[in-house]
């Protein structure tokens, strides 16, 4: 179990927020290591952009295992930038698989947008296509955008997750729905839109009884000082209708559902389904602000650790975990290169 009293889970008081800046002088004809995730929706059936050369080194690793001892070859032969082809869950495995191995000592990261939906890429401005000449130039240029992902440590024997978008309660059954969506063919903003209406018709109208309508039971305090966020009482002071957190800035098809004025990890929770709380989604999620949704149970805000007690499955990064006690970080600063 966790220890409650442990430093180590402990923000270092001198982390700062994501922002963007310059970057620091690199070698631009440094080594360069490729992960390429084969099983990302379009890089199916399509020949590789990144091709190997004296200075690039690419690998398709299958498995866990696989990735740890490509990240380590990597690390062991001193890369200067790791491309990651494929989507936000390549991302996220990546970043986990490679916290233990780079630590605080990340080479610069580019991806390369390969996924169903791909909300990071979205955040850095980055296209849809990069031909290897265009990768190759960007490196060049230097051009970072730097972000912190979410570090999540969990009450079980497994290596901390990294990623940029955490969600409980309803957020899962957004995320079964958007699989729902894939099937049928819609990606990207396509298959935000019909998730969101779907979601929305099925919370406004009381349709079926299910994740949609009920959320889940959760406790959510402050790393530092254990206090509860704040909760309006509404449908239970142990239960939330949803939960989001994230460190990104931008987000798909225009949503906001964060104050554009905070920093750190930021949260958006929901207490309950009611209907004066669900016919509102639209107007919260574009980001707009009222004085009566914490009276709602509707709660913006940020911070930089929390706590979570969670009788039902959790969602990084559209791959969904296990229930249990976790603790939520801030990690290092990436540089992640743009065009």
């Amino acid at each position: 179990m966790l220890d409650r009293s442990s430093s180590a889970l402990r923000l270092p008081a001198e982390l700062r927020p994501a922002i963007d800046r310059p970057a620091p002088e690199r070698r631009t004809d440094g080594p360069i290591g490729v992960i390429l995730n084969p099983r990302s929706h379009r890089n199916r059936n399509t020949a590789p952009e990144c091709r190997e050369l004296d200075h690039v080194t690419v690998a398709t690793p299958m498995t866990k295992d696989a990735l740890t001892q490509t990240l380590s070859r990597f690390a062991d032969s001193g890369i200067d930038t790791l491309i990651i082809k494929g989507g936000d869950g390549t991302v996220r495995d990546v970043l986990t698989y490679g916290g233990p191995i780079f630590g605080d000592n990340w080479p610069r990261l580019m991806m390369v947008p390969r996924g169903k939906t791909n909300a990071l890429a979205i955040d850095l401005g980055l296209p849809s296509d990069w031909s290897f000449d265009e990768i190759m130039a960007a490196i060049a240029r230097g051009r970072t955008l730097v972000r912190r992902p979410i570090v999540i440590e969990r009450d079980w024997h497994e290596p901390p997750l990294w990623g940029f978008i955490f969600g409980a309660g309803a957020f899962n059954a957004a995320i079964d729905t958007g699989q729902l969506a894939h099937r049928f063919g819609a990606f990207q903003s396509a298959a935000i839109g019909i998730t969101a209406a779907m979601g929305l018709a099925k919370a406004v109208f009381g349709i079926g009884s299910g994740p949609w309508r009920t959320g889940a039971p959760m406790r959510i305090r402050g790393d530092q000082d254990g206090v509860e966020l704040p909760h309006s009482g509404r449908g239970g002071i142990e239960n939330r209708y949803l939960a989001l957190f994230s460190t990104l800035r931008r987000f798909p098809v225009g949503i906001a559902p964060f104050r554009k004025s905070d920093s750190d990890i930021r949260y958006l929770l929901l207490d309950d389904s009611i209907r004066r709380v669900t016919a509102r989604l639209p107007l919260v999620l574009s980001g707009v602000e009222a004085p009566f949704y914490p009276e709602l149970g509707i709660h913006r805000g940020a911070g930089t650790g929390f706590r979570f007690d969670l009788s039902d499955r959790f969602t990084l990064d559209g791959e969904t975990f296990g229930p249990g006690r976790l603790v939520m970080r801030e990690g290092p600063e990436l540089e992640f290169i743009v065009p």
